[in-house]
């Protein structure tokens, strides 16, 4: 990482004392409060939580085992591979279509500017590769990002949830479909209205921005509000919102125009899933513009305040809803199952 006057502490530890503690009590708390969702969302789709029961029942302890060995030699990881699952979703449904290369006559969504960021993509065709020799033809790659998903955030002291499966994966991807992506400009009511368009409420918008609370940022995906706020491009023209003391410690690391240099979204923790960016938030310290201004809607101000000062386990229990409802959105439940994540069959 970029040398930085901001802190963190060493805080990611597999199978902690406190990640086996959750793990008990949110398995049960997965199967009681999320069993009836589950079930009538995923059986709507034509999805399962036993879908692969039968045709490769090893399915979720080996994307497990795969995530726990990457996470040990690259626990930064966790936040990118929650972030394609949530770009994956957010243009044509949770397809896979992300994962797909640039062809000679199209450019993919992979190489549109919102996603030329992404990470994680080489780690995918590993889990891919080692499913296709296990049960060749079987696990979809739509599904093996909802299952990888889910286990980055539990590998992150997170919550669990059940994850039904069966999607399939497109057969499409295009770069100016990118546009559907909330970008961390935006105001409240794009944010809403992109939200919305998804089926997802003003509370799944503000419970899942709570995946802030892992993760890092490029300077260039937020320098404007440090230095071209509105246009002037003058040492005075800053995001008024945005702490004082923070945005000079945010200056001091972050140049004008700088394309390499990262910041950690939840100084302090950003490897550890909690609430403490809700925190952030209402101390005017979000990272992005579209951090800020959950504080201006009162349904996400009011959710914000809540848990900015509350125990973790209501939040964890809505994060799990709104991944679920986000892992529904626009699925395909018939189609091919690709052999290599990055191509079509």
């Amino acid at each position: 990482m970029a040398s930085s006057p901001i802190q963190h502490r060493p805080v990611f530890r597999f199978l902690s004392k406190r990640w086996l503690q959750q793990g008990a009590l949110l398995a049960a708390l997965a199967l009681a409060v999320l069993a009836c969702s589950v079930g009538s969302a995923a059986a709507q789709g034509g999805l399962r939580v036993d879908y692969y029961s039968s045709t490769c029942p090893n399915v979720e302890a080996i994307v497990l085992e795969e995530m726990t060995r990457a996470l040990r030699l690259a626990p930064s990881l966790a936040a990118p591979l929650l972030r394609l699952h949530f770009h994956d979703c957010f243009v044509r449904g949770c397809d896979g279509s992300v994962l797909l290369n640039s062809t000679k006559g199209n450019v993919a969504e992979k190489d549109a500017k919102p996603n030329l960021t992404l990470r994680g993509f080489g780690f995918i065709d590993r889990v891919k590769a080692r499913l296709e020799r296990e049960c060749p033809g079987v696990v979809s790659c739509a599904d093996i990002l909802t299952l990888v998903a889910r286990d980055a955030v539990v590998l992150s002291n997170g919550p669990t949830w059940p994850v039904a499966t069966g999607r399939k994966d497109g057969l499409v991807s295009i770069a100016n479909e990118t546009i559907q992506l909330p970008p961390p400009t935006a105001n409240i009511s794009t944010l809403i209205s992109m939200f919305a368009s998804k089926g997802l409420s003003v509370k799944d918008l503000v419970v899942l921005s709570g995946g802030h609370t892992i993760g890092i940022s490029h300077c260039f995906s937020f320098n404007d509000r440090l230095y071209n706020y509105t246009g002037k491009a003058t040492p005075t023209d800053v995001d008024p919102t945005l702490e004082r003391h923070y945005l000079a410690k945010l200056r001091t690391i972050c140049k004008p125009n700088d394309q390499t240099t990262f910041v950690e979204l939840d100084p302090g923790s950003f490897r550890t899933f909690d609430t403490s960016y809700y925190k952030l938030v209402t101390k005017r310290r979000g990272v992005f513009h579209s951090d800020e201004v959950l504080l201006e809607n009162s349904v996400a101000r009011d959710y914000v305040l809540s848990h900015a000062g509350a125990s973790e386990s209501e939040f964890f229990q809505d994060f799990a809803n709104s991944m679920i409802k986000m892992g529904d959105i626009g699925v395909l439940t018939s189609g091919e199952v690709r052999k290599k994540c990055s191509v079509i069959n």
